[in-house]
């Protein structure tokens, strides 16, 4: 049986030594403490922008409901960075929304939505010592919807200043992420990838990075037979 060791042992004499130090450095970075949750989002350009915060700033996984917009990525704003994200995607059941959350919280998750509603958690004052943590952003006119507004364990929001009510998803995400990454990194909480977990994705990554894998693959797969 192949797992990622033997992936990554095979594999890693096909790519330079540069590319190698440049996986590890950036998943010494890397967390899933932090995580994405996009409900919803519609434009291409908002989608692919916070992926593009999130690989920029060290977060891993992305849950993406789709109840009614598919999500698409707009590759001259993504840029490539979805190449090297854990992405997950929820557009099998009735209510995706209700499938996502459930299956977050069975992981462990603390479900923060973003919400500009009373009693919300401003971001200078959120807690990130209480457990790893999904951060959940709504499409780009309702917001997050009220099944997940009820299902979420807290509410989080930036503070306003001026007349208009709330910033664009992607620059919102791009503020509540930055201030997150940077309070778990300054803070006494394990927020880095588990030796597991790293060899998997340093393994998945080398493997997007070899021309036409799966035939190299196959034979290492036959030759620990």
């Amino acid at each position: 049986m192949v797992d990622d060791n033997d992936i990554i042992a095979f594999l890693s004499g096909l790519v330079t030594e540069q590319r190698l130090r440049r996986f590890d450095e950036t998943l010494s970075e890397r967390t899933r403490y932090i995580s994405v949750c996009l409900e919803d989002i519609f434009q291409s350009q908002n989608a692919s922008a916070v992926l593009r915060s999130c690989e920029c700033l060290g977060i891993q996984d992305v849950h993406i409901i789709e109840n009614y917009n598919p999500y698409i990525i707009n590759p001259m704003v993504v840029k490539g960075s979805d190449r090297w994200l854990s992405l997950y995607r929820y557009n099998s059941s009735g209510n995706n929304s209700i499938e996502a959350v459930t299956q977050l919280k069975a992981s462990g998750y603390r479900v923060v939505a973003t919400s500009l509603q009373t009693g919300s958690t401003d971001l200078e004052a959120f807690d990130v010592s209480r457990g790893k943590t999904v951060i959940i952003f709504g499409n780009e006119h309702k917001g997050v919807s009220q099944d997940l507004l009820e299902q979420a364990d807290e509410c989080i929001k930036i503070s306003m200043c001026g007349f208009t009510q709330s910033f664009n998803i992607s620059v919102s995400a791009g503020i509540i992420l930055y201030h997150l990454v940077q309070k778990i990194k300054k803070s006494a909480v394990d927020w880095q990838l588990t030796s597991a977990e790293r060899n998997k994705i340093f393994a998945e990554w080398l493997t997007k990075s070899v021309k036409n894998p799966q035939p190299l693959l196959n034979r290492l797969a036959f030759d620990r037979k």
